[in-house]
């Protein structure tokens, strides 16, 4: 058998010489999207959006959210950022699924919120009978104003309006602009359940434990410090030449100076040695670490936040290489450095993506085994 031919448009103009789209084209486009979204915030009814909101916060059971079309890719977008704040259980109930079983997961007490731009979806209008049966609150967010042409708002417990002045489409079909109202309304209304819920970095890490987000956010300072033997330390009182061997062996880049009960006095730095060299010569052989070091260094605790080191070494007035970890009473516990924190992100991401491919490994010849 023959393979299928490849079919050829006699639209199709000669290579080099195919449909453009210019930055000329592109910005009447741009100054519409902008018009119409400037119309949907002059326009939105904030009571109704704060009602939308409560009602979210106020769910005793899980929050649903389904749609058809690309209002139903929003409603999943939307479901899995509320699920991402682990307070609430939420998910996507797919219309057409939920009439064939998929509806047995929503109890009473439960909220669905219907994403339709015209609210009149055959699939959500024949889905909202059997979900008030089960006992759940139902919440539309409809770009079409309620009324007889709007059936889904009138059959719901409470509809927002989200205004549209139009799409941004060459038939003014295409929903490029109400999916972009629909995800801007609801990541706004989470926004606002975050600050309501007094959501803590803490709490959103925990439910973030892979990727950029999860490894700057979940990792604290004690869990990449060095401590111990891995320590830089000397006393204010030691030679600077007598301690070369602990400033370059430990890898740290400094001399973290400490007096009997390892109360931090301050740093001293390979860049302070070099300077210090410059500037005094040969007298640095008489020179002690504590005169030459820096008093006021920056410091972190144990229990800080991975991410928060790294902020604090690169802010103003200068980025430096490393922070001190003391206690409430300024007792040295370990050190952190930029290196550090760096290779310790990398290799933990490095064993997820090994983990990763191996359990994609697992799915393909699983997927063999059952051929």
């Amino acid at each position: 058998m023959g393979s299928l031919p490849v079919l050829s448009s006699p639209e199709c103009a000669p290579d080099g010489q195919g449909p453009r789209v210019a930055a000329s084209d592109l910005a009447p486009l741009f100054d519409a999207q902008r018009r119409h979204l400037d119309h949907f915030f002059d326009r939105l009814d904030l009571k109704q959006a704060a009602a939308f909101a409560q009602a979210l916060l106020d769910s005793p059971g899980a929050v649903f959210f389904t749609g058809v079309g690309k209002s139903g890719i929003v409603a999943l977008k939307l479901a899995q950022t509320l699920a991402s704040l682990g307070f609430a259980r939420a998910g996507f109930l797919s219309p057409v699924d939920a009439l064939h079983g998929d509806i047995g997961s929503v109890f009473p007490g439960d909220v669905l919120v219907l994403l339709s731009k015209s609210g009149a979806s055959d699939e959500l209008l024949a889905l909202v009978p059997c979900a008030r049966a089960k006992g759940a609150q139902l919440i539309s967010l409809t770009s079409a104003a309620s009324g007889a042409d709007c059936p889904l708002a009138a059959a719901c417990d409470l509809n927002v309006h989200l205004p549209l002045q139009g799409e941004v489409c060459p038939f003014g079909l295409a929903p490029v602009t109400s999916t972009a109202i629909q995800m801007v309304f609801g990541d706004t209304v989470v926004a606002a359940i975050m600050e309501a819920r007094r959501l803590t970095r803490d709490q959103y890490a925990s439910n973030h434990p892979a990727g950029k987000i999860g490894k700057t956010l979940i990792f604290k300072v004690k869990d990449v410090m060095k401590k111990q033997n891995e320590l830089p330390l000397c006393k204010e009182g030691d030679m600077i030449m007598d301690q070369l061997t602990e400033l370059t062996s430990k890898g740290c880049g400094c001399l973290l100076v400490v007096d009997d009960e390892y109360h931090l006095i301050g740093t001293f730095t390979d860049g302070d040695l070099r300077r210090t060299l410059k500037a005094s010569g040969p007298a640095i052989f008489n020179l002690t670490v504590g005169e030459m070091c820096n008093r006021n260094p920056r410091t972190i605790t144990a229990y800080a936040m991975a991410v928060e080191a790294m902020e604090k070494m690169e802010s103003p007035p200068s980025p430096v290489q490393f922070l001190p970890v003391i206690d409430n009473k300024n007792v040295v516990s370990g050190i952190i450095t930029l290196h550090g924190l760096i290779v310790t992100i990398a290799a933990d991401q490095a064993m997820l993506a090994q983990g990763g491919e191996a359990g994609l490994d697992l799915e393909i010849h699983g997927a063999d085994a059952d051929a």
